[in-house]
């Protein structure tokens, strides 16, 4: 999936790690490190926590880049 993350600056930015993240956002460490790995892609809400965690909106940390997989629309 063509969903990039800049999470882990912004976590990097607030001066907190993965397991203090995951405390703030109601989520484990492991939640936090697979989003930043981009492993994981979290859902809507989790996604707003984030954001409003670190004083950001969405986009800034997370970016949608289309054709970047042959997905074909069904």
């Amino acid at each position: 999936m063509p969903l990039y993350n800049r999470l882990k600056e912004y976590r990097a930015r607030l001066g907190v790690n993965q397991q203090q993240m995951g405390a703030m956002a109601g989520v484990s460490r492991q939640t936090i490190s697979q989003i930043e790995r981009g492993d994981y892609s979290p859902s809507v809400t989790l996604a707003l926590k984030l954001a409003k965690l670190c004083n950001v909106t969405v986009e800034d940390i997370f970016i949608y880049e289309e054709g970047t997989d042959h997905e074909t629309n069904r």
